[in-house]
Parts: C-alpha cells; sequence; structure tokens
C-alpha cells in the first residue's frame, strides 16, 4: 500500500493524464479580473466613480490627468466632454469576456453630476483596460479599492457651487409621430458663472443612458464639439467643430443649441443663433 502523508497529499494535485494539474487558486490568478459595472454618484462634496470587477482587484491601477486622450492599439484621439480629462488605466484587467463581448455596459456614458461629465472607454487591450472621464473642472481626486466585491473607487472633488440649467434634447416619440415640441428639457448642474457655456458643454455631453432609454437623444449633425461660445450685444455665436451637415433633415443642432442658450438672459429672444461651421 502507497502511503503519502496529509500535508503533501494536499499540495499534490493529479490529473487524468498523469501529469501534475495547475492548482485551483494559481489557475484563477492567472485569469484577468474582468469589469462587469461602472457606477458613478454624488456624495456629500465629491463625486464617486466605482468600477467593480469579477474576481480579483486590477494587479496595477494608474489615474492621472491628461491634455487628451488616446485610444490604445490605434493611437487616435478620441473625445470626452470636459474642461478635465482623468485618465483611468487599469493593468491585467479586461473589459470583455471569452466571446469578446463587452461585460461592463455601454463604453461612453453620460452623468448629471456636479463634477463628471462623461465616462469613454479608450482602450481594452492585450489586458489593458484604459477609460477618460471628462469632468467639470480640474479638482483634487482620491483612488482606493475595496473587496468583496472587488472595486476600485476614485473619489473626486466637488468643491465648487452648481446651479441648474436645462438642456434640450430630441424627443424622438414625438418627432416620429410629429407632436411639437420635438425637444424635451431635462436638468443639469453647472459652474458660475459661465452658466452658458456650462450648457452647452452639457449638452453635447448628450442624454445620460435613464434619459436614452426615455427615447432622448442629441443630434450632433456631425459636430464633434464646439471650440468657443461667444455672447455679443445679446447674440451668441457657437464656434462649432467637425463637418457640420444637415444631411436633409428637418431637425439639426441647431434646435437644441437654441433653446439651451436663449434660457439666459444676457441671450436675446429676439436675435438671431449664429453658428459658425453649420449648415
Amino acid at each position: 500500500m502507497l502511503s503519502i502523508h496529509p500535508l503533501i497529499a494536499t499540495a499534490m494535485v493529479v490529473s487524468v493524464t498523469g501529469l501534475p494539474a495547475v492548482p485551483a487558486q494559481a489557475a484563477q490568478h492567472a485569469v484577468p479580473p474582468m469589469l462587469v459595472g461602472i457606477r458613478a454618484a454624488h456624495q456629500h462634496g465629491l463625486d464617486r466613480l466605482v468600477f467593480e470587477f469579477h474576481g480579483r482587484l486590477p494587479a496595477q491601477r494608474d489615474v492621472r490627468y491628461v491634455s487628451k486622450l488616446i485610444a490604445d492599439g490605434s493611437g487616435q484621439r478620441v473625445n470626452a466632454v470636459g474642461s478635465a480629462l482623468l485618465q483611468i488605466r487599469f493593468d491585467q484587467a479586461d473589459g470583455h469576456n471569452r466571446r469578446g463581448k463587452v461585460t461592463y455596459g455601454p463604453s461612453r456614458r453620460t452623468y448629471a453630476l456636479p463634477g463628471v461629465i462623461q465616462v469613454v472607454n479608450t482602450g481594452d487591450f492585450e489586458a489593458t483596460l484604459t477609460f477618460g472621464v471628462g469632468l467639470a473642472k480640474r479638482v483634487p481626486y482620491r483612488v482606493y479599492t475595496l473587496t468583496a466585491p472587488s472595486r476600485v473607487v476614485v473619489d473626486i472633488a466637488t468643491p465648487y457651487r452648481n446651479v441648474p440649467v436645462h438642456e434640450y434634447f430630441l424627443n424622438t416619440a414625438n418627432y416620429n409621430t410629429g407632436r411639437r415640441p420635438y425637444t424635451t428639457a431635462v436638468q443639469r448642474p453647472v459652474i458660475p458663472p459661465a452658466t452658458a457655456f456650462g450648457a452647452l458643454q452639457r449638452l453635447f455631453a448628450g442624454p445620460t443612458q435613464a434619459e436614452r432609454a426615455q427615447g432622448l437623444r442629441f443630434i450632433r449633425s456631425k459636430a464633434t464639439g464646439f471650440s468657443k461660445l461667444t455672447v455679443k450685444n445679446g447674440v451668441a455665436r457657437v464656434y462649432l467643430t467637425g463637418r457640420v451637415t444637415s444631411g436633409g433633415s428637418t431637425f439639426t443642432i441647431t434646435n437644441q443649441i437654441r433653446p439651451t442658450l436663449k434660457q439666459f438672459p444676457l441671450i436675446k429672444w429676439g436675435q438671431d443663433l449664429r453658428l459658425d461651421g453649420a449648415e
């Protein structure tokens, strides 16, 4: 009879082929953690951004401010709405399953929070997972981790006053049935005194996921953003970027910018809104 010491038996695992198998703990460690959720909410004095992973925490986390967002692999620039850009990178982590399906939801999402405007995926390449966060203002932040489940938390300070403004998005249900108004107003927080600029910035960020579920859309008419907003003698001038075109549609980006900007007293109702670059 073959006798094996209990401690040796515990450490020794034999496969059906007769070769030593990989211990379960080591096999689990070899599988990169998978991102399964992104959440953001406002707490007292801060916006809390949470990345939840299935499995262990990513081996390394790097969070820093950047001047622009670059897509991993392609090297192409990625647009994100915000006056400051925060890059969040996870090494040895995936955002997709074995079939290549994204596991954490939309790769671009908008929030109606004081600080966090957008979260955009900029890479899921060779077990490196990267996101860009568009913020209303460059502020201090804190990064820490939690377990059970595995989470990486980024607390972004919001030490400033906000005022509510309205954004006007296309209501697809009304538009498709010819029922006016074609736009629906939603509320966003912006930082004074540049409230018109903040409102336009939030407009270009588009609807939140909940608002999209209600049929709201931002029709950008191929505009990639805006470079400047000026207001003089009651006339607002928006300098659009991109190859702006109506595409033959009766509803364009101007139908959302006009009501969004005309809510402000300095922009007169009787004056035309000028959109440099638009048809």
